[in-house]
């Protein structure tokens, strides 16, 4: 019987003749889906949707991607990926294959990698030895106990002290005969509870030396464990030999010794784009754009929702795409492009010593990678020539608004940074939140406490992480709610990164993303954030300085 594959290459179920084609290809890490991308995902949505076995996986949450392409007769369709593996498998008919199939059952990984099983079957075994198991609770054992004999003798030696002392202050006083016997006795006492003392630690430490013994049998398994892992790693990026439009190939471990961390992270050249434009590469398919989605629950520490578009991760896609995309001509980053208009901030307080302005959204803070892009201090540094020190005395994202305090000297930004630092600054924000899937059953004021880091492999996206976080603390205040939004203050009493936009979105915090957020929600035509008022200390006069600017929305 002849088995019937599905297509990779797919043309579109629906007419799509009437879509212009893009003039350029997509920037990976910040765009709008492409009407094409927009319509090819509906259709994997619909055929992921009909996979039954596949519903509890994808219940836990996928990203896959959509690449609309044009093969050399001009006929236009798409192909689609999803990243890592799915149901145990990485080379399901429907989807791009990937790049390399490590899951090959021959192939030199399946078989190294049994062999690393085999050294962690071996590690699990030393770790549970009876015999290592019952030394470990013994040293824990006859430990207290000897702290406890010890403590005990010390205690004896302390009151045999206090009456001797009360024996010598006694009347009559003790004759030479019984002070001698005193001080021999308290030789004596202590002499014994020196000798206990060493030789609970003999004991102790012959007991440490037997536990040594497997301990170091079990680190000579960790060791190899983690050469065998380290080479295997090693093996496994060159033979993700990864091709470009100009026809070129590197390897990855080639593309990622120009980064900082010189390795590639695990999972690397596994993401959904990298996977689609292999195989349009190989297939002489044109790129013309792409889209990435999500399918299915939120993970527990980062924010994803289902169906919402996500740009391509920075730590592991990053550095693959910045040598797969030369050849295409692909679109400016659009946040460059927003972060060179015109638009100044609006002074809203100002004496000698400071200012607060009102950033604009779309506006950088401080000046990025470009020095063509427009910042605050760069408004600031032009308008205050005269001015010293660091300026800004804090930041907003770029894409929020809202009121920003500047320092017009060295000294009176440091006496208002200390301000920040013991929390005596009162900030206010007001947003508008989408309202979700994830949405909790909101109470109209409450406090959000989720400890925030950085996601090392996709800045500047932040993630809740009870582990490594560090502490976030945001009271809010809903003031309306509509059918599709929420109006809300938000008063952060900490100042992490993406710290209200986090809490808005994540499932544990309210679960409605701020309206436009790109990163953790979906995209409008701004990020609906704006800091709307804060209070401080005067530096130099002492009086409470409040400043408010009402938002335009």
């Amino acid at each position: 019987m002849t088995q019937i594959y599905e297509p990779i290459f797919h043309l579109f179920s629906l007419p799509a003749s009437h879509i212009p084609l893009p003039e350029k290809f997509t920037y990976p890490f910040h765009y709008t889906p492409h009407p094409l991308c927009v319509l090819a995902a509906e259709e994997v949505k619909r055929y992921i949707g009909s996979r039954k076995e596949w519903e509890a996986e994808l219940s836990l949450g996928k990203m896959f991607g959509v690449l609309a392409v044009q093969d050399e007769q001009g006929t236009v369709g798409y192909l689609a990926a999803f990243s890592g593996n799915l149901a145990g498998r990485n080379d399901h008919p429907y989807f791009v294959p990937p790049v390399y199939d490590l899951l090959q059952p021959q192939g030199f990984f399946k078989i190294e990698e049994e062999q690393i099983s085999a050294i962690n079957s071996r590690i699990k075994e030393l770790e549970t030895d009876a015999a290592y198991v019952n030394l470990q609770e013994k040293l824990k054992v006859e430990t207290q106990q000897a702290a406890e004999a010890l403590q005990e003798a010390k205690t004896a030696l302390k009151a045999a002290k206090q009456a001797r002392d009360m024996r010598r202050q006694s009347s009559p006083a003790p004759s030479e005969e019984e002070q001698a016997a005193m001080i021999e006795e308290s030789r004596f006492r202590k002499a014994e509870v020196k000798r206990m003392e060493r030789k609970a630690q003999a004991r102790l430490e012959a007991l440490k030396a037997e536990i040594e013994v497997h301990e170091e049998a079990i680190r000579e398994q960790k060791a190899e464990r983690k050469e065998r892992s380290a080479a295997l790693q090693q093996k496994l990026f060159g033979r993700f030999r990864m091709l470009n439009a100009k026809g070129e190939v590197k390897d990855l471990c080639s593309i990622f010794a120009q980064t900082v961390g010189k390795v590639p992270p695990a999972g690397a050249g596994e993401c959904a784009l990298p996977k689609l434009l292999q195989y349009a590469y190989l297939h002489k398919l044109k790129p013309l754009a792409m889209a990435e989605f999500w399918w299915g629950g939120s993970p527990k520490t980062e924010i994803r929702c289902h169906g919402h578009y996500y740009p391509s991760c920075k730590g592991k896609c990053e550095p693959i795409l910045q040598h797969m995309l030369r050849g295409l001509e692909v679109d400016e980053n659009p946040l460059l492009a927003q972060s060179m208009g015109t638009e100044e901030p609006e002074t809203v307080f100002e004496d000698e010593w400071l200012a607060v302005i009102n950033k604009p959204p779309g506006m950088l803070s401080v000046p990025g990678k470009s020095e063509e892009a427009n910042s605050v201090y760069r408004f600031i540094r032009e308008k205050y020539p005269e001015a010293t020190g660091p300026l800004l005395v804090h930041r907003l994202d770029m894409a929020t608004s809202g009121l920003l305090l500047i320092a017009k000297s060295k000294e009176i930004h440091r006496q208002l940074q200390a301000q920040f630092e013991q929390r005596t600054v009162k900030k206010r924000y007001i947003a508008l939140l989408d309202r979700s899937e994830n949405e909790r059953l909101l109470k109209q004021s409450g406090r959000i406490e989720l400890p925030i880091c950085l996601d090392p492999l996709d800045r500047p996206r932040q993630i809740v992480s009870r582990e490594h976080g560090k502490p976030a603390v945001t009271d809010y205040r809903i003031l309306e709610i509509s059918e599709e939004q929420i109006r809300v203050r938000f008063f952060p009493l900490t100042g992490r990164t993406h710290q209200l936009r986090v809490h808005a979105a994540h499932p544990q915090g309210l679960g409605c993303p701020i309206t436009g957020d790109t990163l953790y929600g979906k995209k409008a035509d701004r990020l609906y954030l704006h800091a709307e008022y804060i209070e401080f200390r005067h530096p130099v006069n002492g009086k409470r300085v409040c400043a408010e600017k009402t938002a335009d929305f």
